[in-house]
Protein backbone atom coordinates (compact mmCIF):
# COMPACT_ATOMS: atom_id res chain seq x y z
CA UNK A 1 0.00 0.00 0.00
CA UNK A 2 1.36 3.30 -1.13
CA UNK A 3 0.97 5.44 2.60
CA UNK A 4 0.88 9.08 0.71
CA UNK A 5 -2.73 7.68 -0.47
CA UNK A 6 -3.69 6.13 2.81
CA UNK A 7 -5.14 8.43 4.53
CA UNK A 8 -6.55 10.03 1.08
CA UNK A 9 -8.71 6.87 1.03
CA UNK A 10 -9.53 6.67 4.64
CA UNK A 11 -10.83 10.47 4.50
CA UNK A 12 -12.91 9.20 1.54
CA UNK A 13 -14.65 6.53 3.40
CA UNK A 14 -15.46 8.69 6.44
CA UNK A 15 -16.87 11.18 4.17
CA UNK A 16 -18.78 8.06 2.46
CA UNK A 17 -20.23 6.97 5.75
CA UNK A 18 -21.26 10.49 6.73
CA UNK A 19 -23.25 11.17 3.70
CA UNK A 20 -25.13 7.69 3.92
CA UNK A 21 -26.01 8.57 7.38
CA UNK A 22 -27.19 11.96 6.56
CA UNK A 23 -29.30 10.14 3.41
CA UNK A 24 -30.37 7.61 5.41
CA UNK A 25 -31.24 9.85 8.96
CA UNK A 26 -31.41 13.53 7.66
CA UNK A 27 -30.97 15.99 10.42
CA UNK A 28 -34.23 17.37 11.76
CA UNK A 29 -34.50 20.78 12.53
CA UNK A 30 -37.27 21.06 15.62
CA UNK A 31 -37.87 23.86 17.18
CA UNK A 32 -37.16 24.50 20.59
CA UNK A 33 -40.16 23.50 23.43
CA UNK A 34 -40.70 27.01 23.94
CA UNK A 35 -41.58 27.90 20.39
CA UNK A 36 -44.11 25.31 20.17
CA UNK A 37 -45.98 26.01 23.19
CA UNK A 38 -46.12 29.50 21.72
CA UNK A 39 -47.44 28.79 18.42
CA UNK A 40 -50.16 26.70 20.07
CA UNK A 41 -51.06 29.16 22.45
CA UNK A 42 -51.56 31.71 19.49
CA UNK A 43 -53.37 28.69 18.01
CA UNK A 44 -55.28 27.85 20.84
CA UNK A 45 -58.16 30.80 20.35
CA UNK A 46 -59.13 29.33 16.98
CA UNK A 47 -59.94 26.14 17.74
CA UNK A 48 -63.23 26.30 18.96
CA UNK A 49 -64.10 28.08 15.96
CA UNK A 50 -62.50 25.33 13.71
CA UNK A 51 -64.99 22.85 15.77
CA UNK A 52 -67.95 24.96 15.02
CA UNK A 53 -67.40 25.25 11.79
CA UNK A 54 -67.04 21.42 11.12
CA UNK A 55 -69.81 20.55 12.98
CA UNK A 56 -72.49 23.51 11.36
CA UNK A 57 -70.72 22.91 7.72
CA UNK A 58 -69.20 19.67 7.33
CA UNK A 59 -70.72 17.25 9.09
CA UNK A 60 -74.25 18.33 7.21
CA UNK A 61 -72.73 18.24 3.80
CA UNK A 62 -71.15 14.66 4.95
CA UNK A 63 -74.77 13.86 5.73
CA UNK A 64 -76.13 15.15 2.74
CA UNK A 65 -74.42 13.36 0.60
CA UNK A 66 -74.49 10.13 2.69
CA UNK A 67 -78.55 10.17 2.40
CA UNK A 68 -78.05 11.06 -1.45
CA UNK A 69 -77.07 7.87 -1.98
CA UNK A 70 -79.99 6.23 0.21
CA UNK A 71 -83.43 4.91 -0.99
CA UNK A 72 -85.28 7.55 1.64
CA UNK A 73 -89.16 8.74 1.00
CA UNK A 74 -90.91 9.34 3.85
CA UNK A 75 -94.53 8.59 2.23
CA UNK A 76 -92.60 5.00 1.93
CA UNK A 77 -90.99 4.10 5.57
CA UNK A 78 -90.83 0.46 4.82
CA UNK A 79 -88.88 1.02 1.39
CA UNK A 80 -84.99 2.59 2.20
CA UNK A 81 -82.16 1.51 1.65
CA UNK A 82 -79.08 1.80 -0.28
CA UNK A 83 -79.27 3.03 -3.92
CA UNK A 84 -76.11 3.94 -5.26
CA UNK A 85 -76.42 6.22 -8.10
CA UNK A 86 -79.77 5.66 -8.91
CA UNK A 87 -81.25 9.55 -7.10
CA UNK A 88 -78.48 11.22 -9.21
CA UNK A 89 -79.83 8.83 -12.29
CA UNK A 90 -83.38 10.40 -11.14
CA UNK A 91 -82.42 14.03 -10.93
CA UNK A 92 -80.28 14.37 -14.29
CA UNK A 93 -82.92 12.66 -16.58
CA UNK A 94 -85.97 14.30 -14.49
CA UNK A 95 -86.80 17.07 -16.61
CA UNK A 96 -88.33 19.11 -14.09
CA UNK A 97 -84.81 19.75 -12.95
CA UNK A 98 -83.53 20.27 -16.66
CA UNK A 99 -85.98 23.41 -16.69
CA UNK A 100 -84.91 24.39 -13.46
CA UNK A 101 -81.34 24.07 -14.49
CA UNK A 102 -82.12 26.08 -17.30
CA UNK A 103 -84.39 28.73 -15.45
CA UNK A 104 -81.14 29.06 -12.90
CA UNK A 105 -78.88 30.13 -15.76
CA UNK A 106 -81.45 32.32 -17.81
CA UNK A 107 -82.48 34.35 -13.82
CA UNK A 108 -78.84 34.52 -13.06
CA UNK A 109 -77.52 35.82 -16.10
CA UNK A 110 -80.28 38.49 -16.39
CA UNK A 111 -79.81 39.75 -13.05
CA UNK A 112 -76.16 40.08 -13.44
CA UNK A 113 -75.84 41.17 -16.35
CA UNK A 114 -78.39 44.27 -16.28
CA UNK A 115 -77.25 44.96 -12.51
CA UNK A 116 -73.56 45.32 -13.83
CA UNK A 117 -74.56 48.05 -16.10
CA UNK A 118 -76.87 49.84 -13.86
CA UNK A 119 -73.83 49.65 -11.42
CA UNK A 120 -71.47 50.58 -13.61
CA UNK A 121 -73.63 53.76 -15.05
CA UNK A 122 -74.52 54.64 -10.99
CA UNK A 123 -70.81 54.59 -10.00
CA UNK A 124 -69.73 56.66 -12.75
CA UNK A 125 -72.58 59.17 -11.54
CA UNK A 126 -71.13 58.80 -7.87
CA UNK A 127 -67.57 59.27 -9.09
CA UNK A 128 -68.07 62.44 -9.50
CA UNK A 129 -68.18 65.42 -6.98
CA UNK A 130 -71.66 66.66 -6.18
CA UNK A 131 -73.62 68.45 -3.30
CA UNK A 132 -75.27 65.82 -0.95
CA UNK A 133 -73.24 62.71 -2.78
CA UNK A 134 -72.95 60.97 0.87
CA UNK A 135 -76.75 61.11 1.09
CA UNK A 136 -77.02 59.65 -2.59
CA UNK A 137 -74.67 56.52 -1.70
CA UNK A 138 -76.29 55.67 1.17
CA UNK A 139 -79.83 55.96 -0.06
CA UNK A 140 -78.35 53.82 -3.23
CA UNK A 141 -76.77 50.98 -0.91
CA UNK A 142 -80.08 50.59 1.08
CA UNK A 143 -81.57 48.06 -0.94
CA UNK A 144 -78.60 45.58 -0.77
CA UNK A 145 -79.00 45.96 3.45
CA UNK A 146 -83.04 45.18 2.82
CA UNK A 147 -83.89 41.19 4.49
CA UNK A 148 -84.34 39.48 1.23
CA UNK A 149 -87.59 37.91 2.18
CA UNK A 150 -88.79 41.41 3.37
CA UNK A 151 -87.43 42.71 -0.23
CA UNK A 152 -89.45 40.21 -2.26
CA UNK A 153 -92.49 40.90 0.33
CA UNK A 154 -92.04 44.88 -0.28
CA UNK A 155 -92.09 43.86 -4.45
CA UNK A 156 -94.98 41.36 -3.97
CA UNK A 157 -97.98 43.74 -1.88
CA UNK A 158 -96.78 47.57 -2.36
CA UNK A 159 -95.41 47.04 -6.43
CA UNK A 160 -96.57 44.05 -8.29
CA UNK A 161 -100.26 43.19 -6.62
CA UNK A 162 -102.59 43.97 -9.68
CA UNK A 163 -105.35 45.55 -6.98
CA UNK A 164 -103.07 48.34 -4.80
CA UNK A 165 -99.67 47.92 -6.30
CA UNK A 166 -97.50 50.66 -6.71
CA UNK A 167 -97.19 49.59 -10.85
CA UNK A 168 -101.03 49.37 -11.18
CA UNK A 169 -101.52 52.34 -9.43
CA UNK A 170 -99.11 54.55 -11.56
CA UNK A 171 -100.48 52.75 -14.62
CA UNK A 172 -104.45 54.12 -13.59
CA UNK A 173 -102.91 57.70 -12.55
CA UNK A 174 -101.44 57.81 -16.14
CA UNK A 175 -104.65 56.27 -17.83
CA UNK A 176 -107.10 58.51 -16.15
CA UNK A 177 -104.56 61.89 -16.55
CA UNK A 178 -105.47 61.16 -20.94
CA UNK A 179 -108.66 60.64 -20.25
CA UNK A 180 -109.45 57.02 -20.12
CA UNK A 181 -111.49 55.08 -17.70
CA UNK A 182 -110.26 51.50 -18.32
CA UNK A 183 -106.69 51.52 -16.87
CA UNK A 184 -104.62 48.19 -17.18
CA UNK A 185 -104.84 46.44 -14.13
CA UNK A 186 -102.14 43.60 -15.47
CA UNK A 187 -100.97 40.55 -12.46
CA UNK A 188 -97.47 41.02 -12.97
CA UNK A 189 -96.69 37.87 -10.85
CA UNK A 190 -98.76 35.75 -12.65
CA UNK A 191 -97.91 37.03 -16.62
CA UNK A 192 -94.05 36.85 -16.54
CA UNK A 193 -92.87 35.26 -13.44
CA UNK A 194 -89.98 35.23 -14.13
CA UNK A 195 -89.29 38.81 -15.47
CA UNK A 196 -91.10 40.03 -12.15
CA UNK A 197 -88.64 37.62 -9.73
CA UNK A 198 -85.66 39.07 -11.97
CA UNK A 199 -86.58 42.63 -12.02
CA UNK A 200 -86.43 42.35 -8.30
CA UNK A 201 -83.28 40.54 -7.77
CA UNK A 202 -81.76 43.29 -10.19
CA UNK A 203 -83.35 46.40 -7.90
CA UNK A 204 -81.53 44.27 -4.70
CA UNK A 205 -78.30 43.43 -6.02
CA UNK A 206 -77.58 46.86 -8.37
CA UNK A 207 -75.59 48.24 -5.36
CA UNK A 208 -73.01 45.45 -4.57
CA UNK A 209 -72.07 46.16 -8.38
CA UNK A 210 -72.01 49.67 -7.41
CA UNK A 211 -69.51 49.06 -5.03
CA UNK A 212 -67.69 47.11 -6.58
CA UNK A 213 -66.56 49.01 -9.26
CA UNK A 214 -67.23 52.45 -7.21
CA UNK A 215 -64.04 51.05 -5.46
CA UNK A 216 -62.64 50.36 -9.13
CA UNK A 217 -62.93 53.54 -10.17
CA UNK A 218 -61.79 55.56 -6.97
CA UNK A 219 -58.59 53.13 -6.91
CA UNK A 220 -57.85 55.11 -10.71
CA UNK A 221 -54.81 57.05 -11.01
CA UNK A 222 -56.47 61.20 -11.44
CA UNK A 223 -53.05 62.09 -13.35
CA UNK A 224 -54.00 60.20 -15.89
CA UNK A 225 -57.39 60.92 -16.50
CA UNK A 226 -55.85 64.66 -16.25
CA UNK A 227 -52.86 64.08 -18.41
CA UNK A 228 -56.02 62.42 -21.30
CA UNK A 229 -58.59 65.24 -21.02
CA UNK A 230 -55.34 67.94 -21.81
CA UNK A 231 -54.19 66.30 -24.78
CA UNK A 232 -57.71 66.45 -26.07
CA UNK A 233 -59.33 63.24 -25.17
CA UNK A 234 -63.21 62.98 -24.77
CA UNK A 235 -65.47 61.42 -21.99
CA UNK A 236 -66.22 58.19 -24.43
CA UNK A 237 -62.43 58.08 -25.09
CA UNK A 238 -61.51 58.29 -21.53
CA UNK A 239 -63.90 55.41 -20.50
CA UNK A 240 -63.29 53.48 -23.31
CA UNK A 241 -59.18 53.60 -23.16
CA UNK A 242 -58.45 54.59 -19.81
CA UNK A 243 -61.67 53.77 -17.13
CA UNK A 244 -62.63 50.31 -19.09
CA UNK A 245 -59.43 48.61 -19.05
CA UNK A 246 -59.06 49.44 -15.16
CA UNK A 247 -62.14 48.28 -14.59
CA UNK A 248 -61.67 45.00 -16.44
CA UNK A 249 -60.77 43.15 -12.81
CA UNK A 250 -63.24 44.46 -10.84
CA UNK A 251 -65.85 43.66 -13.35
CA UNK A 252 -65.22 39.73 -13.80
CA UNK A 253 -65.05 39.99 -9.89
CA UNK A 254 -68.94 41.56 -9.79
CA UNK A 255 -69.83 39.25 -12.26
CA UNK A 256 -68.65 36.12 -10.49
CA UNK A 257 -69.55 37.17 -6.75
CA UNK A 258 -72.69 38.09 -7.63
CA UNK A 259 -73.44 34.55 -9.64
CA UNK A 260 -72.15 32.86 -7.16
CA UNK A 261 -74.79 34.83 -4.31
CA UNK A 262 -77.62 35.08 -7.56
CA UNK A 263 -77.62 31.02 -8.40
CA UNK A 264 -78.30 30.29 -4.95
CA UNK A 265 -81.18 32.20 -4.67
CA UNK A 266 -84.67 31.11 -3.25
CA UNK A 267 -86.00 33.85 -1.23
CA UNK A 268 -87.54 35.79 -4.37
CA UNK A 269 -88.63 32.30 -5.81
CA UNK A 270 -90.16 31.22 -2.86
CA UNK A 271 -91.97 34.34 -1.91
CA UNK A 272 -92.61 36.26 -4.92
CA UNK A 273 -94.18 32.97 -7.26
CA UNK A 274 -93.77 29.97 -5.04
CA UNK A 275 -92.35 28.39 -7.85
CA UNK A 276 -95.21 28.95 -10.50
CA UNK A 277 -95.27 29.16 -14.49
CA UNK A 278 -91.72 27.82 -15.12
CA UNK A 279 -90.33 30.66 -12.42
CA UNK A 280 -88.38 27.51 -10.21
CA UNK A 281 -84.95 27.67 -10.02
CA UNK A 282 -82.62 24.65 -8.77
CA UNK A 283 -82.70 25.73 -5.03
CA UNK A 284 -86.64 25.92 -5.63
CA UNK A 285 -86.58 22.62 -7.19
CA UNK A 286 -84.56 21.01 -3.69
CA UNK A 287 -87.05 22.59 -1.77
CA UNK A 288 -89.45 21.52 -3.69
CA UNK A 289 -88.47 17.90 -3.49
CA UNK A 290 -87.71 17.91 0.22
CA UNK A 291 -90.66 19.42 1.35
CA UNK A 292 -93.38 18.81 -0.68
CA UNK A 293 -92.51 15.14 -2.25
CA UNK A 294 -90.57 13.67 0.89
CA UNK A 295 -88.14 12.24 -1.08
CA UNK A 296 -85.06 13.06 0.86
CA UNK A 297 -82.38 10.81 -1.10
CA UNK A 298 -83.38 12.56 -4.19
CA UNK A 299 -83.49 16.17 -2.58
CA UNK A 300 -79.96 15.11 -1.35
CA UNK A 301 -78.68 14.15 -4.41
CA UNK A 302 -80.10 17.61 -6.16
CA UNK A 303 -78.40 19.40 -3.59
CA UNK A 304 -75.09 18.21 -4.11
CA UNK A 305 -75.70 18.72 -7.62
CA UNK A 306 -76.45 22.46 -6.92
CA UNK A 307 -73.41 22.67 -4.52
CA UNK A 308 -71.34 20.89 -7.39
CA UNK A 309 -72.56 24.05 -9.92
CA UNK A 310 -71.99 26.21 -7.15
CA UNK A 311 -68.63 25.39 -6.26
CA UNK A 312 -67.30 25.89 -10.02
CA UNK A 313 -68.79 29.21 -9.74
CA UNK A 314 -67.19 30.07 -6.60
CA UNK A 315 -63.52 28.25 -7.90
CA UNK A 316 -63.46 31.00 -10.82
CA UNK A 317 -64.39 33.67 -8.39
CA UNK A 318 -61.46 33.20 -6.11
CA UNK A 319 -59.16 32.80 -8.56
CA UNK A 320 -60.35 36.05 -10.25
CA UNK A 321 -59.64 37.07 -6.06
CA UNK A 322 -56.63 36.28 -5.74
CA UNK A 323 -55.28 37.69 -9.39
CA UNK A 324 -56.92 40.93 -8.20
CA UNK A 325 -55.11 41.28 -5.21
CA UNK A 326 -51.32 40.12 -6.42
CA UNK A 327 -51.79 42.62 -9.63
CA UNK A 328 -52.89 45.48 -6.64
CA UNK A 329 -50.18 43.86 -4.34
CA UNK A 330 -47.23 46.65 -4.11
Amino acid sequence: MNPATSPTRATRAIRATRVTRLISDPPRNKPPRGERAAAWARRAPLLPALVLLVVVTQLPFVGTVAISFMRWNALAPDDRGFSGLDNYRTALTDPDLRSAMLTTVQLTASVVLVSLLFGLGLALLLDGRFLGRGIVRTLLITPFLVVPVAAALLWKHALYNASYGLINGGLTALWRLFGSDDPPRTDWLSTDPLTAVAISLVWQWTPFMMLILLAGLQSRASDTVEAARVDGAGPWQIFRHLTLPHLRRHLELAVLLGSVYVVQNFDAVFTLTSGGVGSANLPYSVYDTFYQAHDYGLASAQGVIVLACSLAVASLALRTVSSLLREERP
